[in-house]
């Protein structure tokens, strides 16, 4: 346990890629395979189930520090992570045991839960004796779930390529699909023979960047392909002994999914298809709002089969016939799909190629790009046409060319302190327009701002408070923001009756006054 806080500990307080990697390296070159195969797993992104409620975490962090609920709750408030204000309220003198990480996780983190919260208590009081206060704060990010430090899946891969000698792609590929974290599992992860997806596991994704320049800095538009980017689930939907469906987050959609499962038995076995899921709306899909439906339902029922039927648009092949075929170029890749996707078998409905964008050049690409939203596409994905499908993110051959967002002007009316790097500013915010003479609130949003607007709005919101709820303040209704969205639908469980996608701030209107803003009927002309 102590070396693996030693390294988170390193890797938060640098902001060098090199340093990280080579700490990265360093850990998994000596730790036990045991240990190794949690920190990787945990570095990853994953992370364990809470083993207590919160509510019993402070209750046992007030206990053991003897202070009562009200000082506990303005520590945490200044503090503004809970792991952080446990580990800084705990008496000094924790006496590290030399238990490992895996030991700690599997026999003592595991173990909380199930108990009765008083147990809990009594467990959590002795697991704090058995650390220090640096340990005790990545232990208090281990019960809590919260622990992230600024280290991707990629940077965490490429760590342990330098430290086994095996490609991080080669390693990626082995833990698509749900990969579970053992001393097994960590063998078959680091085995230097080599290996391929089979049965039920998918390839890594690749993903693309988003375009920051004009296109015309891309070269010829012939050299690319352009299909529509979907706003649903990208997912990889997988043929070979049965049939799976992946989410780019590594979860199984099989049960969420059946119409697609049983589509899918059509294909040849050793097909995998890359592309989006989405519900139909007659030959056309339908907004998000109505695949958020479908999403979290391990079982829908027959109504929601019948009125929201998922599809599968699919944007590449990357099996076929059982052989991996990433390496071959997007041309041929589609051609193939194209082919495949194109057979007269009726169980296919329900999986069909994504329509390629015809563009003799760039500004006809432009023209395309702004018919998008009548497709309920986000604009256009822009490949070239002799790029392999690697994984990760590589940069130069995916482009992601977004519509510009919907925006509307609006007043903030609420303010609520954040958390981490964060804490102790007001820096999450409500958003008004006007309706019939009131602001009515309509979105929330924390990003967009720089980190001296957002000191300055701080400063704003503590003299300009009108109420207090909580955490939340009411704040005098003065200032106006221009705040962007990607979509718009109209939602009975909004007071407003819309919900916005993907809101953030794009500036501050210090121009205008909060009479300026906009109304929930302009928002209205936005629903097309």
């Amino acid at each position: 346990m102590k070396r693996f806080a030693a390294l988170y500990l390193a890797l938060d307080a640098s902001n060098r890629s090199s340093r990280k990697l080579a700490a990265l390296a360093d850990y998994f070159a000596d730790a036990e395979p045991a240990d190794a195969a949690w920190a990787l797993w945990l570095l990853c992104g994953e992370r364990l189930r809470h083993p207590v409620p919160t509510r019993v975490l402070k209750l046992a962090a007030m206990r053991v520090s003897g202070i009562d609920e009200v000082l506990f709750a303005d520590c945490y408030e200044a503090v503004g992570d809970l792991a952080e204000t446990i580990a800084l309220l705990l008496p000094d003198g924790g006496a590290d045991d030399g238990l490992s990480l895996a030991a700690w996780i599997e026999q003592r983190i595991q173990a909380l839960r199930g108990l009765d919260p008083d147990a809990q208590v009594q467990a959590l009081a002795a697991l704090w004796r058995c650390v220090d206060r640096g340990d005790a704060f990545v232990l208090n990010k281990l019960l809590t779930g919260g622990l992230r430090v600024g280290v991707s899946r990629g940077l965490a891969l490429r760590g342990l390529a330098q430290a086994t000698g095996l490609a991080a792609e080669v390693l990626a590929a082995r833990l698509a699909g749900g990969w579970r974290p053992g001393v097994e599992a960590w063998q078959t992860l680091v085995s230097p023979a080599p290996s391929r997806p089979t049965g039920a596991q998918p390839y890594p994704f690749r993903l693309a960047h988003p375009l920051e320049q004009p296109p015309e800095a891309l070269g010829a538009a012939g050299d690319w392909l352009l299909d529509w980017k979907w706003d649903g689930i990208r997912g990889q939907l997988l043929r070979r002994e049965s049939a799976h469906l992946w989410s780019r987050g590594d979860e199984s959609l099989d049960a969420g999914f059946p119409d697609l499962i049983d589509a899918a038995l059509a294909l040849p076995p050793g097909t995998v298809l890359d592309g989006e899921v989405l519900v139909a709306d007659g030959d056309g899909v339908a907004p998000f709002s109505a695949l958020q439906r479908r999403l979290g339902r391990k079982t829908p029922g027959k109504a929601l089969l019948a009125s929201h039927p998922a599809i599968f648009l699919a944007f590449d092949l990357l099996e076929h016939g059982g052989d991996d075929w990433r390496e071959r170029p997007l041309w041929q890749r589609r051609e193939a799909l194209e082919a495949l996707l194109a057979a007269p078998d009726g169980g296919l409905a329900r999986i069909r190629p994504t329509p390629t964008v015809s563009a003799a050049d760039w500004d006809a690409a432009v023209d395309q790009r702004q018919a998008a939203r009548q497709l309920r596409a986000e604009g256009l994905m822009l490949k070239r046409r002799e790029s392999v499908y690697g994984s990760g993110r590589p940069r130069g051959d995916w482009w992601k060319w977004k519509l510009d967002p919907y925006t509307v002007d609006a007043v903030l009316v609420y303010a609520q302190a954040g958390h981490g790097r964060r804490a102790g500013l007001f820096s999450d915010y409500t958003f008004a327009v006007w309706h019939d003479g009131q602001l009515l609130p309509f979105a929330k949003a924390y990003s967009g701002l720089t980190d001296a607007e957002m000191r300055e709005v701080d400063r704003f919101v503590r003299r300009n408070t009108l109420e207090t709820f909580g955490p939340v303040r009411s704040v005098r209704p003065e200032l106006v923001f221009e705040v962007g969205f990607e979509g718009i639908v109209e939602s009975n469980r909004h007071k407003a009756g819309l919900a916005v996608r993907f809101p953030r701030m794009l500036r501050w209107r210090q121009d205008k006054s909060a009479a300026d803003a906009d109304t929930l009927d302009a928002l209205r002309c936005l629903l097309g």
